[in-house]
């Protein structure tokens, strides 16, 4: 993992997987898929090259200390609308809270008067509760990294999924243009908080990497302009990487994931310090191979498209085809499915898949 990262050469590109479904796991199961597939470990995953030192500092959601109180807001027979610990009402299947896309009702911020009375107390860095455990924490995660000789990765919510969660993803976009002072008085608490775990943090762990989710493409490209990115977001990013890159002797490289067409977002992240991306999202246009062309020294982790995945043998066959040799070649290169491996794939073909990779990866 480390070579991959220094753009070294290696006997073989690391063999992980973004993430596996647990409902895909159950039909598995039904498929033939034994019991003890982890420890026979089927797949023929690498043990992890990094450890996540895993302080809670947000990643789909913020960091709130209290979070919100997790309750049922109205019952509609089928639907129910709940509140989660974001704060967010969200209307889902009575009973049920995960395998579909929810209908959002609210967010917790929708003037400034949300935002100081309700939402900033949450997100309050000065706030001693929220630091009781983090020495023993990373105490216990530095001895954990060390005794595996493993990198470590501190995770982080990115400042568009922060802005997102806190004011929903349409409104966060007239935000932008008709609310600018209270962004920008989000985006400085963010850049506190952040800042302020990220020097706990290291006062005990030196870290190798930060890991921000951001999620800010969709299938056609950026949600937000260039420009606005370059306003809102960029300074904050800079400053937060810049003062976390100084703390410390060893470079810390900074993993930026977002989902859809993240091509016009690349060069933006460059002037942040990005080194590497994910997931690349196949059906939003993202080609590993073309995308590894244009930036060699990006490092780069997904492109294996999930679609392809439950096609068949013959079409893996002819998507690994394409991207394996190019991206072999290249380096720098952690070939995982675009983002989790749903449950429409068979296991006998996600078997292949992970056959095919293990032959095709050196």
């Amino acid at each position: 993992m480390r070579a991959i990262y220094e753009g070294k050469p290696v006997d073989h590109l690391p063999r992980q997987e973004f993430y596996i479904w647990e409902e895909a796991l159950a039909e598995w199961r039904e498929q033939g898929m034994p019991e003890d597939w982890a420890e026979r470990n089927i797949f023929n995953f690498d043990p992890p090259g990094k450890l996540a030192v895993g302080w809670h500092m947000g990643w789909c959601e913020p960091p709130f200390v209290p979070a919100y109180e997790q309750k049922v807001i109205e019952s509609q027979g089928d639907y129910e609308i709940i509140q989660d610990i974001a704060g967010r009402w969200l209307k889902v299947f009575t009973g049920r809270r995960h395998g579909f896309m929810p209908d959002y009702i609210r967010h917790p911020v929708s003037s400034i008067k949300d935002w100081v009375e309700d939402v900033a107390p949450r997100l309050d860095p000065t706030n001693a509760e929220r630091w009781i455990t983090l020495e023993e924490h990373c105490r216990n995660q530095r001895a954990r990294a060390e005794s595996d000789g493993l990198m470590t990765s501190q995770g982080l919510i990115g400042g568009y999924m922060y802005l997102r969660a806190l004011m929903g993803p349409e409104d966060v976009l007239y935000a932008f243009h008709d609310q600018p002072e209270l962004i920008r008085a989000m985006m400085e608490r963010w850049f506190e908080l952040m800042d302020a775990a990220l020097a706990r943090i290291q006062a005990v762990v030196e870290l190798d990497e930060i890991a921000m989710a951001e999620d800010i493409c969709y299938n056609a490209g950026m949600l937000i302009s260039p420009a606005m990115l370059d306003e809102f977001l960029l300074p904050y990013y800079q400053q937060l990487i810049g003062s976390a890159r100084a703390r410390q002797k060893g470079r810390i490289g900074l993993h930026i994931d977002t989902d859809g067409k993240c091509m016009p977002a690349i060069p933006l992240y460059l002037k942040a310090g990005m080194d590497m991306m994910s997931p690349f999202e196949v059906a939003s246009g993202c080609d590993v191979v073309e995308i590894g062309r244009q930036y060699p020294d990006l490092i780069m982790s997904g492109g294996i498209d999930k679609r392809v995945l439950a096609a068949g043998k013959d079409a893996i066959e002819a998507h690994l085809q394409h991207i394996m040799p190019a991206m072999v070649a290249r380096g720098r290169y952690i070939p995982t499915c675009d983002h989790g491996v749903p449950s429409n794939v068979r296991f006998e073909d996600y078997l292949y898949y992970r056959t095919r990779i293990c032959e095709m990866d050196h």
